[in-house]
């Protein structure tokens, strides 16, 4: 363990070499404080004092016979492997989607079917769309990622019988809920300006 340095090595040696284990269970505290100060930035992390007792043991190559407040691991503990970590399922051709659309996926496969259902499975769809658009830089018709979305969804969700996106009924609502907004900002605006017209004329009178 380098950032402790070679002074610190010496002072656990001398430590081991101590006849009396209350000397050695003194000098060992005041070893863990000096080690604290060598390296201050190991106080923001977590069990902080016991990752020095540990960092004490490892430097005293696992023999050192002090009074700890925390057991000392064994070289067996360290040495062990790390359990191996599950990755996604998103591999491969599908990495790029990103584990939020697995788990909407998931959730539109517990919905009851319905109207929600539907709307979700849609909004899974356009999301899907933009993520392959940006990844791959390149245009992506509806009917490869209908393809996608069946069988992510080990074939439980399926748009198949949707020629497009835009004939969906998200979009279809979406667009006419946009368009009514655009005719209504328009008609105020008409509105409005009709009224500053008449309001101008009279008081021309």
């Amino acid at each position: 363990m380098p950032e402790y340095g070679r002074i610190i090595q010496q002072l656990v040696e001398r430590c081991k070499e101590l006849p009396s284990k209350e000397e050695r269970n003194e000098m060992s505290r005041a070893i863990i404080d000096f080690m604290g100060q060598r390296n201050p930035q190991l106080r923001d992390e977590e069990n902080y004092n016991h990752k020095l007792w540990d960092h004490l043991f490892i430097l005293a190559n696992y023999d050192l016979d002090v009074d700890s407040p925390f057991p000392f691991p064994t070289i067996e503990q360290l040495s062990e492997k790390p359990k191996r970590m599950e990755y996604p399922k998103l591999q491969g051709d599908f990495k790029f989607y990103g584990k939020s659309i697995l788990q909407l996926i998931e959730k539109a496969i517990e919905l009851e079917t319905g109207d929600e259902k539907e709307a979700l499975i849609e909004v899974i769809a356009n999301n899907m769309k933009k993520s392959y658009n940006v990844y791959n830089k390149e245009h992506v018709t509806d009917d490869v990622i209908f393809r996608h979305l069946k069988e992510l969804s080990e074939n439980r969700l399926d748009l198949t019988g949707i020629e497009t996106l835009e004939k969906s009924k998200i979009y279809y609502t979406s667009n006419n809920n946009r368009n009514n907004n655009n005719n209504n900002k328009n008609n105020n605006k008409n509105n409005n300006q009709s009224n500053k017209k008449r309001h101008n004329y009279k008081n021309r009178k």
